[in-house]
């Protein structure tokens, strides 16, 4: 999820843990939770700071060891050993408590959209991205608004929050049961499918679908029972024979690429006396491009000159970040 929904589930949490009468009855333990509860559920996304490194350390770490098991175990008691060196009288074991349900809230959330997480790492390094739910969903963070007026007018935020949280974990439920459907409708479409990957939108049946076949590669879009093709490939595996492949495959950018995407196309092509090896993640088509690709540019001594990994909107603005990239 993103940033601003984390941090309203933290201070729904907070409102949760009022019916917990060791917090209720102690304001000092109450708002060393409600710290512990907002604080974990943002931490485990501190690995957003590596966007200041480059992009292929943030691709490739991003909700990765931050939200791994050993993780999720560790930050709460990190966050927990904070509160009381600050508060030393408030209930440990019921901070505790809260701040582990906050992180592992965050973790759990995080799986449901089409990023996903390595939250079953050190176990593997699958990243588990069920894609029912998006990135920001409206109907999700407005519930939580609503639930703090609640709160703030009539009172009974534990009340207030159990219910929220009932309806939330139906909502999730029925996103659930709608994914299965959709997919099942697409490969009713497109019958020779092996794989479907959908990424839900802000509409409950809006999705953007890359899917592949044995031999093709498809990107469209749902709405409703309304499947609409966009663009359509060759499926052609990486040629790994190939020198200006393999090249390009020990650069980091391209590296951090192809350990996070799941349905790429690659193509070879030649500008300005440069080799340009670009893959494409097909997931991410939007305003009539694929906006999330790793390139690099090699010379015609077949050395690596410049590369990048990211999202980026236009062949100029590519164009304009490799050059950077080759004068640093």
């Amino acid at each position: 999820m993103d940033t601003a929904t984390h941090i309203v589930m933290g201070f729904g949490l907070a409102g949760l843990a009022t019916l917990d009468p060791a917090v209720a009855g102690d304001p000092a333990t109450f708002h060393a939770v409600m710290i512990g509860a907002v604080t974990g559920s943002v931490i485990p996304d501190i690995d957003t700071v590596l966007k200041l490194k480059n992009n292929a350390a943030y691709i490739r770490n991003h909700r990765g060891i931050t939200h791994s098991l050993p993780a999720t175990m560790l930050w709460p008691f990190a966050i927990s050993a904070l509160a009381l060196a600050l508060s030393p009288q408030v209930n440990a074991a019921h901070i505790l408590l809260w701040t582990a349900i906050a992180v592992a809230l965050h973790v759990f959330v995080d799986i449901f959209n089409a990023y996903g997480t390595q939250a079953a790492r050190p176990l593997t390094n699958r990243w588990v991205a069920l894609g029912t739910i998006n990135i920001f969903d409206p109907f999700i963070f407005c519930l939580h608004l609503m639930g703090f007026m609640i709160w703030q007018t009539v009172g009974h935020p534990g009340v207030t929050f159990v219910t929220i949280y009932i309806v939330l974990t139906a909502y999730y439920v029925l996103r659930g049961i709608q994914h299965h459907k959709m997919v099942q409708f697409v490969r009713k479409q497109l019958p020779d499918l092996t794989k479907v990957y959908l990424s839900p939108t802000m509409l409950w049946a809006h999705y953007h679908v890359a899917a592949e076949s044995h031999d093709r590669y498809y990107v469209g879009k749902l709405e409703g029972r309304r499947l609409i093709l966009i663009d359509a490939f060759d499926r052609v595996p990486v040629d790994h024979e190939n020198k200006l492949i393999q090249m390009a495959s020990r650069d980091k950018n391209v590296r951090a690429f192809l350990s996070f995407s799941p349905i790429y196309r690659w193509t070879i092509y030649e500008r300005n006396g440069h080799h340009v090896i670009q893959f494409t993640d097909l997931r991410y088509y939007s305003k009539g491009c694929y906006p999330f690709t790793a390139t690099v540019w090699l010379g015609q001594d077949m050395h690596i000159e410049s590369s990048f990994t990211g999202w980026v909107f236009s062949e100029q603005k590519l164009i304009k970040k490799l050059a950077f990239a080759q004068t640093k």
